[in-house]
């Protein structure tokens, strides 16, 4: 049997889960990586995403993820983000309005500071709607 690892995933106000898997796909900030156990010890910046958490070489769950950090050591995998959402409790319709939304103020924006923040919003709401493509694929 293969070794666990233990997936804890944080935000600012609380622990959101803690439990034994047998793999967690996170997406970093240079690309998708798996942690198993084992894993070599690291310190990455997440981005923009869906966790994929195995079990038995099946997705158990899918959790967005707005970006953060991880850190990795051989038993352990802690993902610090600010915000979290389960990918099945995304509302596609709505994703898809501040999609239009976000692009439409990157377009208003007039200094750099609002450009910035329309395109962060853009990117996340993008990227939320790939993780329910990716999810209702794998279905």
């Amino acid at each position: 049997m293969a070794e666990m690892v233990e997936f804890e995933l944080v935000s600012p106000e609380e622990v959101l889960v803690t439990q034994l898997v047998d793999m967690v796909v996170v997406p970093g900030g240079d690309g998708d990586y798996g942690v198993l156990g084992g894993h070599v010890p690291m310190i990455t910046t997440v981005r923009p995403g869906a966790i994929s958490v195995f079990e038995e070489n099946h997705v158990i769950d899918r959790i967005f993820v707005t970006g953060g950090f991880a850190e990795v050591t051989g038993e352990r995998i802690t993902i610090l983000v600010e915000k979290a959402v389960k990918v099945e409790k995304l509302d596609r319709a709505a994703v898809e309005q501040d999609i239009k939304n976000f692009a439409e103020d990157l377009e208003d924006a007039k200094t750099d500071e609002e450009k910035e923040a329309a395109a962060l919003k853009l990117e996340i709401a993008k990227a939320q709607l790939q993780a329910i493509q990716d999810a209702a694929a794998n279905h």
